[in-house]
Parts: C-alpha cells; sequence; structure tokens
C-alpha cells in the first residue's frame, strides 16, 4: 500500500510504499476511502504536539471498509476517529474520562492513521458510519463533528452561542446549535467576508470580525481557533455567568488579562479529546438534524497541498482526501 509518513519537524511528508498493516487481536484491518485533513495535523508537522510518535502515518479522520475484523462484518464503512486506544484501568477511565487517560494513543499521532491506502485500528474504538453519508461527507464527522460536539456539549445550555474561528468544526457545531435552539455568533479573522458569510449560510444568526463585540452578550464561546489571544476577547463577549471553551489540542500563549474580565462567575476550560460516549451519541445524532458538511476534496497524492490550504485558510469548511472507493 501507499502511505505518507511524517519523519519529524521540518521535514516534508514522504509518500512511500509499505506492506499491508496486519491487524493484531482485537483489530480491524480497513481499506481507506476518505480521510479528513484537520488543524491538528498541522501542529503535527509544526512540531507541537509532544506526544507524536515518529515516524508515523498522520490522519485520524478515516474512513473505510472492513477487509479483516472480528467485530465488524467484511465491507462494512466504518471510522477512525483520534482517540485509538485508552488503557480501560486508570483513574481517568473507570471515572468515565477514558479521554484523559495517560496511556492512551491517538491515530495520526501516537499511532498510524488514516493518509494511507489501509489502516488498523482497535476494533472498540470504531465506529459504524451512519447511513446517508458519502466517505467524503462523513470522514469530518469523526474529528471537527466529535471535537465539536464535546465542546459544545461543555457550554452547557448556553442559548447565545459565540464560535471564534469558523472552519470545519464550527460549521457543524452551527447546524446542532441551530437544530438545539440556539443562536449562533461566528467570529473570524477580520476582514474575511467570505468566511462570514459561509457562517450565516451554516446557520449563524451574526457574523463579524473576531475584535468586534457581538451585538449582544453571549452565554458561552467555544474558541476553534489556535489563536491565545483570542480568550480575552472571549471573556469581554460572555454575560456574567458565562464559559469561554477552549476546543482545539494546541493554542499559543493566553495573553495576560485583567481580573474583572474572569469576575462575575465567568469561566475558561479547555476540552480534551473525545470519549466513545460522544462519538456513538453524535453519530447518533448527525443524520437526524441532519448534519451536512461541507467539504473541499483532495487527491491522495496531495496530502501536502491540502495541509498547506488548511495553513492559509482558504478551506472552506473541512479538506479531505480522496483515497479509495
Amino acid at each position: 500500500m501507499r502511505a505518507f509518513v511524517f519523519e519529524g519537524h521540518g521535514r516534508p511528508l514522504r509518500l512511500v510504499e509499505r506492506p499491508l498493516p496486519e491487524p493484531g487481536p482485537g483489530q480491524v484491518r480497513l481499506r481507506v476511502e476518505a480521510c479528513g485533513v484537520c488543524r491538528t495535523d498541522l501542529h503535527l508537522v509544526d512540531g507541537e504536539l509532544p506526544n507524536a510518535v515518529l515516524p508515523v502515518v498522520p490522519g485520524h479522520q478515516v474512513v473505510g471498509r472492513v477487509e479483516e475484523s472480528g467485530r465488524f462484518p467484511k465491507g462494512a464503512r466504518i471510522g477512525m476517529c483520534w482517540l485509538g486506544w485508552a488503557c480501560g484501568e486508570c483513574r481517568a477511565c473507570l471515572s468515565g474520562h477514558e479521554n484523559l487517560c495517560e496511556r492512551a494513543l491517538f491515530h495520526g499521532c501516537s499511532s498510524d492513521g488514516g493518509y494511507a491506502e489501509a489502516a488498523v485500528a482497535d476494533e472498540r474504538f470504531c465506529f459504524p458510519i451512519p447511513e446517508g453519508y458519502s466517505p467524503i461527507e462523513a470522514a469530518p464527522l469523526l474529528c471537527a463533528g466529535l471535537i465539536g460536539y464535546r465542546a459544545l456539549r461543555m457550554a452547557g445550555e448556553a442559548s447565545r452561542l459565540g464560535l471564534y474561528g469558523f472552519g470545519a468544526s464550527a460549521h457543524i457545531v452551527a447546524q446542532v446549535a441551530r437544530y438545539q435552539g440556539r443562536a449562533c455568533y461566528a467570529f473570524t479573522r477580520p476582514g474575511d467576508g467570505a468566511g462570514q458569510e459561509f457562517a450565516r449560510r451554516s446557520g449563524a444568526v451574526w457574523a463579524g470580525d473576531s475584535t468586534l463585540p457581538p451585538p449582544e452578550p453571549l452565554d458561552a464561546a467555544i474558541i476553534f481557533a489556535a489563536s491565545g489571544d483570542l480568550v480575552p476577547l472571549a471573556l469581554k463577549a460572555v454575560a456574567r455567568g458565562g464559559s469561554v471553551v477552549c476546543a482545539g489540542i494546541h493554542m499559543s500563549a493566553i495573553p495576560s488579562f485583567p481580573y474583572e474580565l474572569l469576575w462575575g462567575e465567568r469561566s475558561v476550560r479547555s476540552v480534551a479529546n473525545l470519549t466513545r460516549a460522544d462519538g456513538e451519541e453524535f453519530l447518533s445524532l448527525a443524520p437526524r438534524i441532519p448534519v451536512r458538511t461541507s467539504v473541499e476534496v483532495f487527491p491522495f497524492e496531495e496530502a501536502p497541498r491540502a495541509l498547506e490550504a488548511l495553513r492559509g485558510g482558504g478551506v472552506r469548511g473541512s479538506a479531505v482526501l480522496s483515497i479509495g472507493s
């Protein structure tokens, strides 16, 4: 099979020929059909993920057909997400927080992912893909959707919700929030008129520059962009008792800010990874809404170009690699 391999910061992704991976006990092998390109992949190649085990095949929004498995029927379409394994024995796992397991493995970071024509994964951490989604459409659900959904849950019952950074996750969260009867306020890079229009088409009731205040105070805000500078701005935008949820795996340094921005029982929290329960809940909900993903498709061989397009802000919604059929 062919696979892209990342060998270290400053080195380009390399397309190589590899033997088909052989599944071990409790694992499934799938023939990859599509793999989403995530901002976390950029953090990987930029050397910002200290838990990466190199060399590694990136990619954690993986959709494919089962080739060998003990749990899934051959030919079934399933998905691999970021969380690839948790120990099931530690305090975090036993308390329902397997996303915080210190021994956890993550596809495309500490174990091989889906920038490849085939992949293996622990069967327990894979999900059946809902009917009605093609592989290309389904891939963003497996990270942009799952992390976005967990972040939305962490925002509580907020009826006025701010979304900072309107890309892969936010365009899915906006659809879920609208279905739940919430109003979304989208914040983009200053001057990004096209991004603001995309946000309005995706269900936002208002869209503007991230430096601007919303037309009314927010109950909560979710920050998807990797900029720590947005935290004080989001705190200014939320009302007393409001929360700011940082949804990225990596963020630049948060600048100091006066206590008065936090006072009034405002809170700042992060979202780390996801649990299998998150996946099951969201993938059951998505087709009922129904969530529709906006995707830009890249041929498998153009994975490096897809990453650079994402870095440059030129992707509306999600970038997805088309790998097999």
